[in-house]
């Protein structure tokens, strides 16, 4: 059998090190954001206001079908 090695644990760093490298990873995140031109912006603003119409017909088809169905069942 193998002896288990003693590991030598590594000194965190301390809190305002690790707030300093936060910052820096969000102000790297922040860098590779990139905004939409207007015309994309549209499109997309459009594609979301189609789907959420559809939802709303979605729902309200089978909000009525259903209430239709259980006043036949129950009415």
């Amino acid at each position: 059998m193998a002896k288990a090695s003693k590991a030598v644990s590594a000194k965190k760093p301390n809190v305002f090190m690790q707030i300093g490298l936060f910052i820096k990873q969000i102000i790297d995140e922040l860098r590779k954001v990139v905004t939409p031109t207007a015309k994309e912006l549209f499109f997309w603003s459009l594609a979301v206001f189609i789907f959420v119409l559809f939802l709303m017909a979605l729902v309200t088809g089978m909000d009525f079908g259903l209430g239709k169905l259980v006043l036949w069942i129950f009415g």
